[in-house]
């Protein structure tokens, strides 16, 4: 249901406001009221009226004065001002009340019927001033959100030209190496790592692969029963390189008894190895990483914990998106493209499962957990 919309209404005689909120009253409409131009000034400071029915004689500040205080003021000037008088005015006297901003004037007494329909007019126009301004800040954010996009995709398309032209460079070097002909040992050498870039290659390719499958709809999971233990281990093992090289210790806790789910256990153990991945990446030489499975009632949880750059909370908030790299991470990114961490979201999301981080700040580590369902009674039913 919608916010109720406000109705400013000033007299000085109490009588007069009864009858006025005894003639307006309804469930979508607030009422509020104001014994005196100054207390009117003060609510206005604080609400945002939708209409404004002011009664022209008033000790102090009267009708007139306090409209054409409003009008002066950027946040009410707007507001639609209906007065409200007892007797008859001069052509004179009405021009002043329009000149200082009215729209209408009622005269008293008050037929209810006609307040009605005037203030239903200016509760609709109210209603629909409110849609526009909704629907111009969705719009707004609509494009912020694209021009970001649009940002990332270009930021995204200079790194993969150049993580791709790396590669290709070395492979080209390689190749002119082998021509001029090598020792068998200096040919070994050269092969080993012209093989190193091809793999890289081949991992950038399949990531742009996957990111294309997912966007699509297309990615099948090949989902089985298997224990997840298996997974975390092959994980390990498959960045066992990755973490050596920059000489990190690496804590492995699993649970003593087999953690046994239904998924895709290929993709379940590259979304770990990303993880792992990415710890080597960001955490300085020497580091901790600590890969930790637990068995919970609904989920098992793989966190991945390290020692190394940490996130701000902004940067916490954003590096699941697509593209997204943090900034002051790019020269440890060693080939990153920025969609490793968004993969890992949307295939766990595709289990029905979840993936958070934790940081305490930059510099402080970071901790990703994934918390992917078990399956149905621990999988006991089919005898696992």
């Amino acid at each position: 249901m919608n916010t109720p919309a406000k109705f400013l209404l000033v007299d000085d005689l109490p009588q007069n406001l009864l009858s006025l909120e005894a003639v307006l009253r309804r469930p979508d409409l607030e009422l509020v009221k104001a014994r005196s131009g100054d207390e009117a000034l003060e609510l206005l400071l604080h609400h945002d009226f939708a209409l404004a029915l002011i009664d022209v004689q008033m000790p102090g500040l009267n009708g007139f004065e306090l409209a054409e205080l409003m009008r002066g003021n950027e946040r009410t000037k707007r507001i639609p001002i209906i007065f409200v008088t007892a007797g008859a005015h001069s052509s004179e006297r009405r021009f002043q009340g329009y000149e200082v901003g009215a729209v209408d004037f009622i005269q008293k007494p008050i037929e209810a019927h006609i307040l009605r329909s005037k203030a239903d007019v200016f509760l609709e126009v109210y209603r629909q001033r409110q849609t526009l301004a909704e629907q111009r800040d969705l719009l707004q954010s609509q494009a912020q959100a694209l021009q970001l996009a649009d940002k990332r995709k270009d930021q995204f398309l200079a790194v993969l030209a150049h993580e791709l032209r790396n590669p290709l460079a070395a492979l080209q070097g390689g190749i002119s190496l082998l021509r001029k002909g090598k020792t068998e040992e200096q040919a070994a050498q050269i092969g080993k790592l012209m093989q190193d870039q091809i793999s890289h290659l081949s991992h950038l390719v399949d990531d742009l692969l996957d990111v294309s499958r997912i966007t699509q709809g297309k990615i099948a999971l090949r989902q089985n029963m298997f224990d997840l233990r298996d997974a975390v281990q092959s994980a390990v093992d498959m960045t066992r390189p990755a973490i050596d090289a920059k000489s990190h210790k690496v804590v492995v806790e699993l649970p003593g008894h087999p953690c046994t789910t239904f998924a895709d256990q290929v993709r379940i153990t590259q979304c770990i190895a990303n993880l792992l991945n990415n710890s080597a990446k960001y955490t300085q030489e020497g580091g901790q990483i600590k890969v930790e499975l637990l068995n919970g009632d609904v989920y098992f949880q793989v966190t991945v914990l390290d020692n190394g750059l940490g996130l701000t909370q902004e940067a916490s908030e954003a590096i699941f998106a697509m593209f997204a790299q943090v900034d002051s991470h790019r020269e440890h990114s060693h080939g990153g493209l920025g969609i490793g961490l968004a993969l890992v979201k949307q295939l766990i999301e595709l289990h029905g499962g979840s993936i958070t981080v934790q940081s305490d700040g930059p510099g402080r580590g970071s901790a990703f957990v994934l918390n992917l369902p078990k399956a149905l009674n621990g999988g006991n039913e089919l005898g696992f």
